[in-house]
């Protein structure tokens, strides 16, 4: 009889959507699920130059990676903890791990002079303009 029974599409959006909200509960704290969210940055033309912020929080400099293939640029983080307590008849382990990878088109970018610097969980990276080539106007005579 329930076969029978039209299909309520409102209803069955509530159900997933309690489903997507227990999951995001349940992950919330993992890096790995909310890596676009823990990964931000900044670009600012400072005119002869950009800088680049990357908020990189929880990270140690050692486990930063810049690295520039072509005309792209990558960002990568990778963490690995693990903590165990031991008590009368229980044991505690628990292991975290976190890895993010971002990647920028540096096109126009003076590849060789990119400067980087680490404080304070954010990572710094100067990023030179090439210089544009001048343009030179000449008169061209028709014969």
């Amino acid at each position: 009889m329930f076969d029978l029974m039209p299909f309520d599409r409102k209803e069955m959006k509530k159900f997933n959507n309690y489903f997507d909200d227990l999951e995001r509960s349940f992950f919330g704290g993992f890096p790995a699920v909310n890596a676009s969210s823990m990964f931000r940055t900044d670009i600012i033309d400072r005119g002869d130059s950009y800088l680049l912020q990357a908020e990189l929080p929880g990270f140690d400099r050692e486990e930063i990676s810049v690295d520039v293939s072509g005309e792209y640029l990558t960002i990568s983080a990778q963490h690995k903890e693990e903590s165990k307590e031991e008590e009368k008849n229980f044991v505690r382990r628990e292991r975290r791990f976190g890895s993010f990878v971002r990647s920028f088109d540096i096109t126009g970018i003076n590849a060789e002079q990119i400067t980087a610097e680490f404080k304070n969980g954010v990572l710094a990276l100067t990023l030179p303009k090439q210089a544009e080539p001048e343009v030179s106007s000449k008169k061209i005579e028709i014969k």
